[in-house]
């Protein structure tokens, strides 16, 4: 049911941020198991990409989770407040990456409602990555973690969507990258109401 680690190894990333449409992101963290349907990503291509933090080749400490081979996570702190969780995908030196911005509740629905305190039928608890990363109880110390793991792992549970069941549109937050900005790499599922607004982090 894992997805294995070949999967994430696939160069084309805008294939990926579809793909992971569906899939289960899972966390177990002192021994509490929670899991999300992911229904909303952002692409994000590397060197080339100039809302990316692997943009023109930058490298450091934060940024090198990003040149590692696909399959691992990389989390980081957005505004100093919100953790966000990424796949790192592609090839060694590839920095590719895609950014989970919404899951719908799927495991351990009490836990979440803990952390983020509003019931889980309350699309705001998964919506937008901050608010999805809080949920599953992502912070920095998943970082640089193997996706096949035990801590925090994907899983294929047979869930797909059809091209007519996923809306594109421009990626969130991203205003600095110029003409970048406005390609449309954000991809949700329609009508899912854990989708985030555009706004929301």
């Amino acid at each position: 049911m894992k997805l294995p680690l070949s999967y994430y190894s696939n160069q084309d990333v805008l294939f990926l941020a579809q793909d992971l449409l569906g899939k289960i992101l899972y966390t177990e963290i002192n021994g509490e198991k929670t899991a999300g349907i992911i229904v909303e990503t952002e692409a994000y291509f590397g060197v080339k990409d100039k809302a990316s933090h692997a943009y023109g080749g930058r490298r450091t400490d934060r940024t090198e989770t990003l040149y590692s081979h696909g399959g691992i996570s990389y989390v980081y702190l957005c505004y100093g407040i919100h953790h966000l969780f990424n796949v790192v995908t592609s090839v060694e030196d590839e920095p590719h990456a895609v950014l989970v911005r919404a899951v719908e509740p799927l495991i351990g629905k009490e836990i979440m409602e803990l952390r983020r305190n509003m019931p889980a039928s309350k699309p705001a608890i998964s919506a937008g990555p901050g608010s999805a990363a809080k949920a599953l109880g992502i912070d920095r110390s998943l970082n640089r973690k193997d996706l096949s793991g035990h801590e925090i792992w994907i899983e294929d549970h047979g869930i797909s969507y059809t091209p007519d069941e996923i809306a594109a549109g421009p990626r969130i937050g991203v205003a600095y990258a110029q003409e970048d900005a406005l390609l449309p790499w954000r991809f949700f599922v329609k009508g899912n109401k854990y989708v985030s607004k555009p706004n929301a982090l």
